[in-house]
């Protein structure tokens, strides 16, 4: 096992098409680990393996390599750039020891940018920027470095100034010492050349700059820089180490990562610069036994800490349990869940290699390993020693926006939910619900494309299909006067017959529910009957008079009725309460109710005009703004008929920044001509 200050746990993150997995494969083809350059459009790179993945050309699980690298162990992480598999960053932030945040120097900085850079700056992870694809037409270094330093929460340094660009992209100059180099042959390698004349100034200004950002690290620095004006190789080298550390500065470099160009030097930036586990901050965790919170310092002297940070459901392997090692050593054959409080045996340890898993005895600091067929251990467990148990934070799954109504062919219905409740485990962000009102069950996740891939996954893994349609509104009924009326049930067939007749008066109740009030008098119900015409009543309250749809908020009053001393009964009295109160729901002016939903919408300045008038045309109410980490937040209340695929409308309106939340509010009527429509609807599908 390596030495925990030669390893290094790097995390590429960045929005999607920026070329991140071409990166990861430009990085493990140079260093030796795979034998050939795969690509992404090819659907042969050894990062994006799924079937999904392939026919989608777009990352939608994080996966994981390994890499050696001049006697440096680099674990990789290679995350999705996709809005829909947002969650898997936000759950690397947790356990990555540095981000190599990749910007394409076309595109340049979006939306999604901007919402990934947030994740990666609140976690404050050690970060060095990569602006990929230097070789591609309308490649635009100094637009690319703007943009970033105008939107993105990183005080980007430059370190790497590019030689050319296009087709020309040929090589970079080296700030740090001052030298410049090409790009030789096809394995990331370079070799040293001349300063071209044309950039010596541009050099000496981006040197000079280089050292004012890394002086103000450390204040010997900068008392240095102040004197002399001028800081040594070996000081920049120490300063730009500190300030990655700290995450206050984000030294930029250059790559062209299809054409393997520039990945060598990124390769020693990550071992002499990126910070090794043992130089991160210690850890905070909170004993198992109590709410005392304790540091643990990220080495293997220290007791074992590990978080379980990913599950993945595989037909053949079962349960891939991934996790990653903060402090001491997992070796042996168990290991203690302090958060299930239990001690599990593991049969083989191993590290993860795209889609192959390799066998390792031990495993140490910034390590990501997996386990098997584990029975009790999930995502967001802590491994602690069993001597002095802790638990670790879990990052919080991302809470789903999107709901379908999801079914399977008959007969297929066991294996169809099974095969979802294995996926539940695979991925904290989906939701399976069952809809009372509508009977439907809902399958819930971040947007379209997520259940989709989800749909794909088990048709795949466990060759069943699940079909999504669109969900019914769980709509409801209530009344907005009152009335008094007669429910009366005779029936004589010969023999003993059928008598149960009442008066009740029927009236609003807003936010009350349903009550029920007894003001029978002499008899003229006896006490044994009462009761069944409030059941009669409540029955019948489930399928209201307007279009079927629950009936809620009413009060009912028992004032009179009459009775049979043969033929009366708890049934025919249930059958008059029932036909009381359809009357009387009649009579009261019965209208229909749709549910509204809380929602908070974050986005750009820019976008603030466009989704609030798109609110409007969703009869939304906007409640009112504020504004957090660079964003506008607007609170307001929708319909949920207007927001059913919101999730995909807000990301066309703000270019992938937006972002938001929704949980359920209130119910509130459902304005004339749409109730009229919906009414009409309800008829047409049940005729």
């Amino acid at each position: 096992m390596q030495e925990t200050n030669m390893v290094r746990n790097v995390a590429i993150i960045g929005h999607g098409n920026c070329g991140k997995t071409s990166l990861a494969e430009a990085m493990l083809f140079t260093a030796g680990k795979i034998n050939r350059l795969g690509k992404v459009d090819d659907g042969n790179s050894a990062m994006d393996y799924e079937e999904e993945e392939i026919a989608r050309n777009i990352s939608i699980n994080t996966s994981f390599h390994n890499y050696s690298w001049k006697k440096h162990s680099v674990f990789l992480i290679d995350t999705p750039g996709d809005d829909n598999f947002l969650n898997e960053t936000v759950s690397v932030s947790h356990v990555c020891d540095s981000a190599l945040f990749t910007i394409g120097a076309v595109l340049g900085v979006k939306g999604q940018t901007i919402k990934f850079s947030n994740i990666i700056k609140e976690r404050n992870v050690p970060t060095v920027i990569a602006i990929n694809k230097m070789d591609r037409e309308r490649a635009d270094f100094q637009k690319t470095i703007d943009e970033i330093e105008e939107s993105l929460a990183f005080n980007p340094v430059v370190i790497q100034l590019p030689i050319g660009a296009e087709d020309d992209f040929k090589g970079y100059v080296d700030l740090v010492t001052g030298k410049a180099y090409l790009f030789d042959g096809d394995k990331g390698g370079v070799k040293s050349t001349d300063i071209p004349a044309e950039m010596a100034d541009e050099v000496a200004l981006l040197r000079e700059t280089l050292m004012e950002n890394v002086a103000e690290t450390d204040d010997e620095l900068i008392e240095k820089f102040l004197e002399e004006g001028e800081l040594t190789e070996a000081e920049l080298l120490a300063g730009l180490k500190t300030g990655i550390l700290t995450a206050t500065i984000a030294p930029v470099c250059v790559c062209a990562a299809t054409l393997n160009k520039g990945t060598a030097p990124l390769l020693d930036i990550i071992n002499d610069l990126m910070p090794c586990p043992s130089d991160r901050q210690p850890i905070s965790a909170t004993k198992a036994d109590g709410e005392e919170t304790v540091e643990i310092a990220p080495t293997s002297e220290e007791p074992l800490t590990a978080l379980v940070f990913k599950t993945m459901a595989d037909p053949y392997a079962g349960r891939l349990t991934i996790l990653r090692i903060f402090s001491g050593i997992l070796d042996g054959d168990s290991f203690y869940n302090s958060t299930k409080k239990t001690t599990e045996r593991f049969g083989q340890l191993y590290v993860l290699e795209g889609k192959e898993q390799k066998p390792i005895d031990s495993a140490g600091p910034g390590m990501i390993v997996a386990l098997t067929k584990l029975k009790e251990t999930g995502t967001g467990d802590t491994l602690a020693d069993a001597s002095s148990p802790v638990l670790l934070e879990a990052p919080e799954p991302l809470k789903p926006v999107i709901s379908f109504a999801v079914s399977a062919k008959k007969g297929d219905e066991e294996k169809v939910f099974g095969s979802i409740t294995k996926m539940l485990d695979e991925d904290l962000t989906l939701r399976l619900t069952r809809q009372e009102q509508t009977k439907q069950v809902l399958l819930s996740g971040v947007g379209r494309v997520h259940l989709d891939v989800v749909g794909s996954k088990i048709k795949r893994k466990f060759g069943v299909q699940m079909e999504l349609s669109t969900p019914k509104i769980p709509y409801m009924e209530t009344i907005r006067s009152t009335a008094r009326v007669q429910g009366k049930h005779k029936k004589q067939s010969g023999g003993r017959g059928q008598f149960g007749d009442c008066w009740i008066e029927i009236s609003p109740l807003p936010g009350g529910g349903y009550e029920f009030v007894d003001k029978i008098v002499g008899g003229v119900i006896p006490q044994q009957y009462r009761p069944a015409v409030d059941k009669g009543i409540q029955e019948a309250m489930e399928k209201g008079v307007l279009a079927g749809y629950p009936l809620i908020d009413v009060k009912i009053v028992l004032v009179d009725g009459s009775f049979h001393n043969v033929d009366s009964s708890e049934m025919a009295f249930k059958i008059a309460g029932s036909l009381a109160f359809k009357k009387g729901a009649q009579e009261a002016g019965p209208v229909l109710l749709e549910p509204y939903m809380d929602i908070e919408i974050k986005v750009g300045k820019e976008s603030v005009g466009d989704v609030m008038g798109d609110l409007n045309s969703r009869r939304g109410k906007v409640m009112g703004m504020d504004s957090a980490n660079g964003l506008e937040v607007i609170n307001a209340q929708v319909p949920q008929s207007e927001i059913l695929s919101y999730a995909t409308d807000l990301t066309s309106m703000t270019g992938g920044l937006g972002s938001f939340d929704i949980s359920f509010s209130h119910y509130e009527e459902v304005p004339a001509q749409i109730a009229e429509k919906i009414v009409a609807e309800t008829a047409a599908e049940n005729n």
